[in-house]
């Protein structure tokens, strides 16, 4: 069964007088445990996509769903708590608080599930230290590098355990030497059972790390 699946999938918004139609009657189906790269370019429909997705969304027609369930009936409650244990989201922008060491950041993702602070604590060295950031935990975002703040974001991520991580142009902001770094890390996330989907514009970097890759155009899938 697959664990994702987008049926007949279409969303459309309102800017201003004009109505887009950001995906149109898109179908794709994700198995667990596969590498998965969503490619196109601008304006394509494939971060909208990984939006519904990640629930952060809801379709104007179709049906999205996790694990065989679609996620139409969910309320906004039951959606928050589909986001926060099945699926991290990692972004282009790294989205960590300025004002957060690199253990805060992750720790309040744990918070946010009900950890307790001791136990909070440790889990957050850990997921950092599985990351590559063991010497990096009192570091605050300002004093890391592109590459080590994304690695923040995916420990954050991986904090409640969840099947899936969906990454949003996640090799964005950072060079091509940082960039293979974190498919890379992405890539033994996979081998360690979690299932991968990752936005990109990047042609060579989906060719290296991905199982398959999906492309949009327009809003509908490309051949």
């Amino acid at each position: 069964m697959p664990i994702l699946e987008a049926n007949n999938v279409t969303k459309e918004y309102q800017m201003g007088s004009e109505e887009v139609h950001a995906l149109n009657g898109v179908s794709v189906s994700i198995e667990p445990g596969e590498f998965v790269a969503i490619l196109g370019t601008s304006g394509s429909g494939k971060s909208t996509l990984l939006n519904l997705f990640g629930g952060l969304d809801r379709p104007t027609n179709g049906d999205i769903c996790f694990n065989g369930q679609s996620l139409a009936p969910l309320s906004s409650r039951e959606m928050s708590r589909y986001r926060l244990r099945s699926i991290g989201m990692i972004f282009q922008s790294f989205n960590l608080i300025p004002t957060m060491t690199a253990r805060q950041n992750v720790s309040l993702a744990l918070a946010f599930a009900g950890m307790k602070q001791t136990e909070r604590q440790q889990r957050s060295k850990e997921l950092l230290e599985r990351v590559g950031l063991g010497a990096r935990v009192d570091h605050r975002p300002s004093e890391l590098s592109g590459g080590e703040q994304q690695r923040v974001s995916i420990a954050r991520a991986l904090a409640n355990d969840p099947q899936v991580l969906l990454a949003d142009e996640p090799t964005g902001n950072l060079d091509s030497a940082r960039a293979a770094e974190i498919l890379e890390l992405l890539k033994t996330m996979q081998r360690e059972g979690k299932t991968i989907v990752i936005v990109t514009h990047d042609h060579e970097l989906a060719g290296r790390f991905a199982d398959r890759i999906i492309k949009l155009k327009d809003g509908k899938l490309a051949e």
